[in-house]
């Protein structure tokens, strides 16, 4: 094994807290906007209108989770360069993500016709959502290049432990949005395509602000593109990394999001009401999960630069805090959840059968805070220490664990299986992970680190 040079530092509960909460209040205002474009739209009293913008937001949800890696990937690079005392904090590794993440954005724009085609053979609405459908695509789609850039960046502040201003994009970011949403769509009458614009005006203004911040960082432009020694962008080994790393975190997104998918659609066969109450307990769960990833973006940053600096007592000390702070958390969560759901329940529906039904799943569903906790909190801990491999394998064999127990207890159980086969799913998550990881700990440091 080779020997690197190691930097200690010490790793404590405050440093967890000063990645999460920015983190987590900045993961919890991201469906304030689906929220906020909703109910602009759903104001205009038009039922088509909703629709297309509820599948439209869908279509644009599933094409950018699959670039997510931008986000994640850099993360866990760039943590491991601020770990190794790399004077230029990751650089080399947002410049890769930020060309990487225009390629695609364009790419995806000038495929707009196509993919918007196969949204609508997959969804089949209607004619007049289909209609509003297309009016909200064909504006937001130009916003995939600056959405993906944003995404970069957002690697590059959380790997930097910059947490404060990654929070204050995302702020910027959506506050832009909510406001031009209302104006577009109720000042100016501009329906689904003002709710997209929107969208596209704050992707920009969030995306500008975030490159002037980069290269105010490094001095301005000129200062920035000086850094970039002659060929590096081009590095073979480097960019080999990058996409190896960008294959395995797309391969995870798509196993995470066909569970959640086959979820829902398993919901959907047993009728309206259960599908229904289904819904809206798993968006509670979702609430929980924007709160548990400020804990996993803390252990990304900590755990990946203990790695980058070669100092095994700081990852020890990392991996135990966040395992125990998002324990505190789930726990606190989930009995706010079974104490509150009542009356969020009632809030969220007027259906007294989605409502009976909705409480009858809810302990169930807020266990649920809890045995996703360690999922979280070791998602965060592989992505820092890019162990990209090693969390695809996890992800499908957890996902293979997932279809076989409800292949067997829904059957028995109804509804009742479904939960528990996702119970089964997050527990296996978490259990695949740390014994990976145990078997792992020891190679990602140097000999003279674990002396």
């Amino acid at each position: 094994m080779s020997v690197r040079p190691q930097h200690p530092f010490s790793v404590r509960s405050r440093d967890v807290w000063t990645i999460a909460l920015p983190a987590s209040i900045a993961f919890i205002t991201e469906p304030m906007v689906g929220l906020v474009d909703i109910t602009v739209v759903g104001r205009l009293g038009d039922a088509a209108l909703l629709g297309g913008l509820v599948l439209g937001a869908l279509v644009f949800d599933i094409l950018f989770s699959l670039a997510y890696f931008l986000r994640i990937g850099t993360a866990g690079l760039v943590a491991q360069s601020v770990g190794a005392r790399d004077p230029r904090d990751g650089l080399i590794h947002v410049s890769r993500s930020l060309v990487l993440g225009v390629t695609i954005g364009l790419v995806m724009a000038l495929l707009a016709s196509p993919i918007l085609w196969l949204a609508v053979r997959l969804l089949a609405p209607d004619a007049a959502v289909e209609t509003a459908l297309t009016d909200y695509f064909h504006w937001r789609i130009w916003s995939a290049p600056f959405s993906l850039i944003n995404y970069a960046l957002l690697g590059w502040f959380y790997g930097r432990a910059a947490a404060k201003t990654g929070m204050a994009l995302q702020l910027l970011l959506h506050l832009v949005n909510i406001v031009l949403s209302i104006w577009f769509v109720h000042g100016l009458g501009l329906g689904v395509a003002g709710a997209a614009l929107s969208t596209l005006i704050a992707q920009v203004v969030a995306a500008s602000a975030g490159l002037l911040i980069l290269a105010r960082h490094y001095g301005g432009p000129a200062a920035l593109a000086a850094r970039i020694a002659p060929g590096e962008m081009r590095d073979a080994a480097g960019i080999r990394r990058m996409f190896g790393l960008s294959r395995d975190l797309m391969i995870r997104s798509m196993a995470l999001m066909g569970a959640y998918a086959w979820f829902a659609a398993q919901g959907s066969r047993m009728g309206e009401v259960p599908l229904a109450a289904n819904a809206i307990l798993l968006n509670l769960l979702m609430v929980v999960g924007f709160f548990l990833d400020g804990i996993a973006q803390a252990a990304e940053q900590l755990t990946g630069k203990s790695v980058g600096a070669n100092w095994r007592p700081a990852f020890d000390r990392a991996y135990r805090l966040s395992i125990i702070w998002g324990l505190v958390i789930a726990l606190g969560l989930g009995i706010a959840w079974y104490l509150s759901g009542p009356y969020i329940i009632g809030f969220m529906t007027t259906n007294e059968d989605v409502r009976a039904y909705a409480l009858a799943y809810m302990p169930v569903a807020a266990l649920c805070a809890l045995t996703f906790m360690p999922a979280f909190v070791y998602d965060g801990i592989l992505i820092g220490t890019t162990q990209n491999v090693l969390m695809r394998n996890g992800m499908i064999a957890s996902l293979v664990i997932f279809l076989a127990a409800a292949f067997f207890l829904q059957p028995l159980w109804g509804n009742w299986g479904l939960w528990a086969a996702l119970h089964c799913w997050f527990l296996a998550r978490g259990l695949i992970y740390w014994a990976a990881l145990e078997r792992r700990k020891a190679s990602l440091f140097s000999p003279q680190a674990i002396d």
